[in-house]
C-alpha cells in the first residue's frame, strides 16, 4: 500500500494523461465538502440528524484513494482517472485542514497538514508522474507500468478488506455495542450518516456537477468518488481527538460493506445513461 498503490497510480496517470481537470476537480471535491458541512453546521439542533462531529465528517470523506480509485478505474475509461486522484487531493486537504478543527476545536498545524497531504498514495503517484512526464522517457515507462498499474490498484481493494478486520477491534465499547441497539440514538445517527454518505452526498455531488455543466465523464468520476465509504482517516481523527472513535469504526466498517452494493447501482442507474458504455 505504501509503494505499490503510488507507483501504480503513476502509471496510470502517465497514461491517461496529465492536466488541468486535476486543480479543478480538487477545487470541486473541497467545495462540494465545505457547503455540505457548512449546511449541517447551520441546521438547529433538531433539525440535524447527525450530532457526532466524527459521523459528520464520516458522512462527507471518503475513502477514495484506496475505494474510489479503484473502483473508477474498473468501471470507467483510463482518461477519467486524473479526476478521480483531483477529487482525493482537494478531498484531503480540506479534510486535514478543517477535521481536526471539527473535533477537538484546533486547527491542524501546517507540518501535521503537509504530512497527512503528502501520505496520500494519490499525491505521491501525482508527484511521481509529474517528475516522470518531464523526461523524454515517458512514454516507455507509462507501457512499462500500465498493466502491473491496473493489477496493483485493484488489489488495493483486497487490502481494505483485510483493514476493515482490524476496526473492529473499536466496537467493543459501550457507544459501539449501542449503535446496535435500534432505539438508541447513536443508531439514529448512524443510519443517518450513513444515508448521507452512500446516497444524499453523492446526490449532492451530481447535482453541483449539472449546475457546472461539467463534461459528462468528469461527472461520473466525481459521483463515483463522492459515494465512496466512509475513509479510514476519520478514524484516525476521531482517535487523535479522543471522541467518538467507535462510532467511526463502525461507519468506516457499515459504510465499505453496503458501498458494495450503493457504487454499483450509482453507476448503473444514474451514470450509465449518461453515456458509459
Amino acid at each position: 500500500m505504501r509503494f505499490g498503490v503510488p507507483l501504480s497510480v503513476t502509471g496510470l496517470l502517465l497514461k491517461g494523461g496529465i492536466h488541468w481537470d486535476l486543480a479543478i476537480t480538487a477545487l470541486i471535491a473541497a467545495t462540494a465538502i465545505a457547503i455540505w458541512m457548512l449546511v449541517i453546521q447551520c441546521l438547529p439542533n433538531r433539525l440535524r440528524p447527525v450530532q457526532s462531529p466524527a459521523l459528520q465528517i464520516g458522512s462527507t470523506l471518503g475513502n477514495t484513494a484506496y475505494f474510489g480509485i479503484p473502483v473508477a478505474l474498473a468501471l470507467l475509461p483510463s482518461q477519467a482517472l486524473p479526476v478521480s486522484i483531483g477529487y482525493d487531493l482537494g478531498a484531503t486537504l480540506l479534510a486535514w485542514s478543517l477535521g481536526p478543527f471539527w473535533l477537538q476545536r484546533k486547527a491542524c498545524g501546517t507540518q501535521d497538514l503537509v504530512g497527512h497531504l503528502t501520505a496520500s498514495p494519490a499525491t505521491r503517484g501525482l508527484m511521481a508522474a509529474l517528475v516522470v512526464q518531464a523526461t523524454p522517457w515517458h512514454d516507455a515507462v507509462a507501457t512499462v507500468l500500465w498493466w502491473p498499474s491496473r493489477v496493483v490498484i485493484l488489489l488495493a481493494l483486497v487490502v481494505v478488506g483485510m483493514r476493515l478486520g482490524a476496526i473492529q477491534g473499536h466496537q467493543s465499547n459501550d457507544q459501539a455495542s449501542s449503535a446496535f441497539n435500534t432505539g438508541s440514538p447513536y443508531a439514529t445517527q448512524l443510519r443517518w450518516a450513513l444515508a448521507c454518505k452512500l446516497l444524499l452526498f453523492p446526490l449532492w455531488v451530481w447535482l453541483l456537477c449539472n449546475l457546472l455543466v461539467l463534461p459528462v465523464q468528469m461527472q461520473q468520476a466525481l459521483v463515483l468518488q463522492g459515494a465512496a465509504p466512509a475513509a479510514i482517516s476519520v478514524l484516525l481523527m476521531a482517535e487523535h481527538a479522543g471522541r467518538d472513535a467507535a462510532l467511526a469504526a463502525r461507519l468506516i466498517l457499515n459504510s465499505t460493506l453496503l458501498a458494495m452494493i450503493s457504487v454499483p447501482l450509482w453507476w448503473f442507474c444514474l451514470l450509465r445513461p449518461l453515456g458509459t458504455p
